[in-house]
């Protein structure tokens, strides 16, 4: 398997990952949204908090990691390679 092969693969399967988080915490949001409405922060009801903040903050999370990451994937591709990046 080729240096560009082994790179790709470990870009797709990372994205992979990143997505089934954000599909999962999406879904459990709002799935459990419901129980969590007894809940209160600050006179909101739990759910509404998760869904006005949390899912934001779960974003950003991924995005910055999906940033970090692949700059380090990119960093050892070109440093096997030789390349100058």
């Amino acid at each position: 398997m080729d240096k560009l092969e082994r790179h790709w693969r470990r870009v797709r399967r990372m994205t992979g990952w990143l997505l089934a988080t954000w599909l999962l915490a999406t879904f459990c949001i709002v799935f459990f949204a419901r129980e969590l409405s007894g809940l209160s922060i600050f006179g909101w009801p739990l759910s509404f908090y998760l869904a006005a903040q949390g899912a934001s903050l779960i974003y950003l999370a991924i995005i910055g990691f999906y940033a970090w990451r692949m700059r380090a994937l990119e960093r050892r591709y070109h440093s096997e390679n030789g390349d100058q990046a």
